[in-house]
């Protein structure tokens, strides 16, 4: 499933990686938003075998947006801003 942007579509486009493929946000973009509006889908499967997961809380206080950018290490997603060039992956 890809998330639709219904407003705010004019700010500058930033370009980052999801696991080597090149994906594009927007600039103020958290990484939740940049990742599932380019199609991501989820961040991560359910170790509770519910099926996948792509975020909960949506305010960084639950564990189902972690994602690891390259030279951060482990971060939220929601409450992370994609910039440019970030290398991230679901792992």
């Amino acid at each position: 499933m890809k998330l639709v942007r219904l407003r705010d579509d004019a700010r500058p486009r930033i370009a980052l990686t999801l696991e080597g493929a090149r994906i594009e946000a927007q600039q103020g973009d958290t990484l939740l938003t940049a990742l599932l509006a380019a199609g991501a889908g989820y961040l991560r499967e359910s170790e509770f075998e519910d099926g996948p997961r792509a975020g909960f809380c949506l305010m960084g206080a639950c564990q189902d947006c972690w994602v690891t950018v390259v030279g951060r290490g482990r971060v939220r997603a929601c409450a992370t801003l994609a910039e440019p060039g970030m290398e991230v992956s679901r792992g």
